[in-house]
This record gives C-alpha cells, structure tokens and sequence, in this order.
C-alpha cells in the first residue's frame, strides 16, 4: 500500500524544530540573584600597600615628538612603579571571592568612573568600574588622542579622541583584572581599569593607603594586584559591623616585569 505524505507532518515538525534550535541559540536563562540591600551589619577593610627594597627610579618620557604634550607636560616620568617612604601606590585591592557574594548581585551604579587624558597621559593611571557602569574617557589636552582598550573577555576597543571634544564612552560587559588601555598615537600613554561584578573594589593612593567599604559579612579572598608584581591574595573575616585592618607588602624581589 502507497503511504500518505499526510502520515509525516508530525517527524518533519521536530525535525525542523530540532533546525531552529541550532540555528538560533536560546537566551541565556534570567539570573537567580538576589540583589543585595544593605542592612547596616556591613563592615569595612582598610590598610596600607608597603614595599620591601629599593624601588627603581621614575624614567624621563620623551614627548617632544608632540609639541602640545610637550608643552604640557615638560618633565614627565614613568609610573611603572610609584613608591615613597616604603608605600607603593596604584595597587588594585578588591574582594576576589567570597561564600556570601555568589548567590547576590550588585546594582550598577549610576554615575560614571572618569578617565581623563591631561597632559598626554591617562589620569587616574590604575582605576575601578563595574560590570555595565559607564566608563567616562576625557579628552583635556589641545591634541588628537587615541584610546585603545585591549580587553581579554569584552571586544578590543579603539578610538580617535578631538581635542577638547565631549567624553567618549564606554561599558564593560565581563569582569576581568585588569584591562589594558594604551594609545596608538602616544606610546608611553598606559593605563589599568579593573572590572568587577561588585562595589567592593579600591586603589592604594600615593601614600599606600585603601580603603573598601559596605563589606556584609563573611570570609572573603582579597585579591592584590599591581602591574609589575601581578597578583596575590590574602584571607580575611569580615565581622558584623567590624573595620578590619589589612596591611599588604611587595618586595622588590616579587617584581615580574622588567624595563
């Protein structure tokens, strides 16, 4: 007996069902997350960054090849490594892990990090963004820029920056520590952002000093990183309402990027 092509419909649907299905991949499902509220049990972490040995001296950057960073910046030097009396500045301090953080999430906060260009360099040289919060790039020398983004987990970023013209912008979509941002145009042009799914993030300021604040509490990993020393990490217990104490040292010995 002939078969019906009526008698098939039901297999073709799945099988172009089970098409569509690879073709077009499914969202990813809504996150579970609850987003924390803050219900005054939260503490705080607070320290200094020291260096142990002698911290190599600032080199003099060469930006006679344009005249408007020159005059700008007539005696600029290299932050590679910023040290005084002991204390070593631009280190990223942030919570890398925590039992209590993986099932909450974070608002993103609604003004911007800034990242100026002043004086043909990028200002502040080390800095810290959110997942998703705007990050503000200005422009506030008399000369065409360039800001280049090299990202590991989000698309490389490259852009022209006019003098004097509005900020650019721009929003990470992962974490990572920490991007990269230098310029095409002025090679000794460098910068960090470090990109977090949290607000629980600082940078040590020239005396070496951090701070992070409305920490709930729980055990946490502390992560630390610097651009020539890479990262390491310490325990600590944050208390209901508690302000601990956390001091961080480098040495010289530790330092993985040479010049």
């Amino acid at each position: 007996m002939k078969r019906s092509a009526t008698m098939y419909p039901p297999v073709a649907m799945v099988l172009v069902l089970f098409a569509h299905l690879l073709v077009f991949p499914q969202s990813e499902p809504q996150s579970t997350k609850k987003t924390y509220q803050p219900n005054g049990s939260e503490g705080s972490l607070a320290g200094t960054v020291s260096l142990s040995g002698t911290a190599p001296w600032p080199m003099r950057i060469d930006m006679s090849a344009d005249p408007v960073c020159h005059e700008n910046n007539p005696k600029p030097l290299t932050e590679f490594i910023v040290a005084k009396d002991g204390r070593l500045a631009n280190v990223l301090v942030y919570v890398k892990s925590g039992d209590l953080l993986e099932g909450l999430s974070f608002e993103t906060p609604t003004t911007s990090a800034v990242l100026d260009q002043h004086g043909c360099r990028y200002l502040p040289h080390v800095l810290g963004v959110q997942v998703n919060q705007t990050l503000e790039i200005r422009n506030s020398d008399k000369t065409i820029q360039n800001v280049h983004a090299m990202p590991k987990n989000d698309p490389d970023w490259n852009q022209s920056h006019a003098p004097l013209s509005e900020p650019l912008t721009h929003r990470f979509k992962h974490a990572e520590i920490a991007v990269p941002f230098k310029d095409n145009l002025h090679p000794w042009k460098k910068a960090y952002v470090g990109v977090f799914t949290h607000p629980f993030f600082s940078v040590s300021n020239r005396k070496g000093v951090f701070t992070i604040e409305g920490l709930p509490p729980g055990n946490y990993t502390i992560g630390v990183w610097h651009e020539e020393f890479g990262e390491k990490t310490l325990e600590v217990t944050i208390y209901p309402g508690s302000h601990q104490s956390l001091d961080i040292s480098f040495d010289m010995a530790e330092r993985k990027v040479l010049h």
